[in-house]
């Protein structure tokens, strides 16, 4: 990890990794560390376990539940919690936390049970509020959200590095705060990765195949259907060999009983509707952690050709969203993009191509 290796830390470590990105930073940490690492607790998402993590003496990997938690997550919670209370109070503990630290691990509040736990999610997740809100009110269901992982980690000395899909890289939001409370001491607090430098990935990725680069530098946000056609209206007013990259993460309000996909896809689909019958034209968007809502497809892309493939279909593109089911759509259209898990998790990248002229 090369944030490691540019600050260093001295002395032994014991790690809490936490999230989907875990597995990928405990080997970042192990490989810097080596013999200093004396244990570690990974806890991540069921798939998202690195095969050189196997081969790492004193680490123990818990596989947990994701976007919606289970009894796997409380599982997860009880054994952070007899982790961390077995560390003498004297050591040292490098916490490496990522998205997805919400549901994977958790401990419940008096009083609250998993049932209500379970539909707060639910609704939160259909709701299209913003991540910052949801995981606010999650922490007040939660004995280690709300920097209750801080409280339980003292007296020990705790450094931690995240891995940030949240705005403004927000340690109160990021978990639903685990080690920040709003107003309360912090943890000492580096970020290690967040969108801005997927987005600069791809940009840098864009300029060495020739094109003209339009890297957006503001973390988008809000409704997926106005970034969609704002998104494509972009691209439209650009010249010929125009690549536009944006990084953020939009949201979308889901109906009682929605279809396949996830606020990519969705993304993806508004914007093909816009794109329609325009040649030379093509749109991604999808999670940099290789998953789109509840679905395990990363996201879509499509073109100025993907409506009318829908239609060979007999699929009413404007029915798929008003039913939140542009995966079903999308998979007709041989538009859907799947790469499993990628291990890490900084967000959403949307992309879009203009090769030519439009006709």
């Amino acid at each position: 990890m090369h944030e490691l290796q540019r600050q260093p830390l001295t002395g032994d470590w014991h790690v809490v990794a936490l999230g989907k990105a875990a597995g990928s930073m405990t080997l970042g940490a192990a490989n810097v560390l080596v013999d200093r690492m004396c244990s570690a607790l990974v806890i991540t998402k069921t798939g998202h376990v690195p095969q050189e993590l196997a081969r790492l003496s004193r680490v123990h990997v818990v596989e947990s539940a994701h976007p919606i938690p289970d009894s796997r997550s409380l599982a997860a919670g009880d054994t952070l919690h007899d982790y961390v209370r077995a560390l003498p109070r004297r050591t040292q503990v490098l916490c490496l936390v990522s998205g997805g630290a919400s549901s994977l691990v958790e401990r419940l509040a008096p009083g609250v049970t998993l049932e209500q736990l379970q539909a707060f999610n639910d609704q939160a997740l259909r709701s299209g509020l913003d991540i910052g809100a949801i995981n606010a009110s999650r922490s007040r269901l939660s004995t280690l959200k709300g920097g209750g992982l801080a409280r339980l980690l003292a007296p020990r000395r705790t450094h931690a590095l995240l891995v940030s899909d949240v705005p403004r890289d927000d340690p109160t939001v990021l978990g639903s705060g685990l080690l920040h409370a709003p107003g309360a001491p912090a943890v000492p607090t580096r970020v290690v990765a967040s969108h801005r430098d997927a987005r600069a990935a791809a940009a840098k990725c864009a300029r060495s195949l020739g094109f003209e680069v339009r890297e957006h530098r503001a973390r988008f946000s809000g409704d997926v259907t106005v970034l969609a056609r704002r998104f494509t209206r972009s691209l439209l007013r650009r010249s010929s060999r125009s690549f536009h990259v944006w990084s953020g993460e939009s949201t979308l309000e889901l109906p009682e009983n929605p279809g396949r996909g996830g606020r990519n896809q969705h993304l993806a689909l508004t914007a093909a509707l816009e794109l329609a019958g325009l040649r030379d034209l093509a749109l991604l968007a999808a999670g940099t952690d290789g998953i789109d809502g509840a679905s395990e497809d990363a996201g879509a892309l499509v073109d100025g050709d993907t409506i009318a493939r829908g239609l060979e279909q007999g699929l009413d593109a404007r029915a798929s969203l008003a039913a939140a089911d542009s995966g079903r759509y999308l998979e007709a259209c041989g538009a859907l993009v799947h790469t499993g898990p990628t291990l890490t998790n900084v967000g959403d990248l949307v992309l879009a191509c203009r090769a030519g002229a439009t006709a």
